[in-house]
């Protein structure tokens, strides 16, 4: 099945493309390859899930964050490439955790992200390299950010 039947059988709905909150590019494409800055775990209505892992929010809440913010990256992608169907694989994806000092799950938390991406892509394409990594703070207090990096068609 292609990425665009996936994500319609899993009935979720994509938030906005997010635009910049800085001096940057939400996503450059370079012989073949879509570098995709941090996003954000942005929901549909604007609004973002804030809060440090292990503290103000659980593991649950940050998994949730990871899979939100990979259906904000997937809105990049789309409204940059026409159709999630231009993705050919997953590359790499770096997440980061907005946690305290003492949680340790990191891995957990980004697998919302990474198993969204395996459901939509599919597990042979859809699931790449990967670090999940802890930070002492994030933009806004967001729960979580991740890039990634996308073969994608080009024409």
């Amino acid at each position: 099945m292609s990425a665009e039947s996936n994500f319609a059988k899993l009935n979720l709905e994509l938030p906005p493309a997010p635009k910049p909150m800085g001096v940057y590019k939400p996503i450059v494409i370079h012989e073949g390859l879509a570098y995709l800055s941090g996003h954000g775990p942005l929901k549909s209505d604007g609004s973002v899930y804030v809060g440090r892992v292990g503290s103000e929010v659980d593991q649950d809440a940050g998994y949730e964050a990871a899979r939100q913010t990979g259906l904000a990256m997937l809105a990049t992608l789309r409204a940059n490439l026409g159709s999630l169907d231009n993705v050919k694989r997953v590359v790499k994806v770096l997440g980061m955790v907005n946690s305290t000092a003492e949680f340790g799950n990191h891995p957990a938390v980004i697998n919302g992200c990474s198993e969204l991406f395996a459901q939509v892509f599919g597990e042979e394409t859809g699931i790449g390299a990967r670090s999940a990594v802890g930070m002492g703070s994030l933009p806004g207090n967001i729960s979580v950010e991740i890039e990634g990096i996308f073969e994608v068609e080009t024409s």
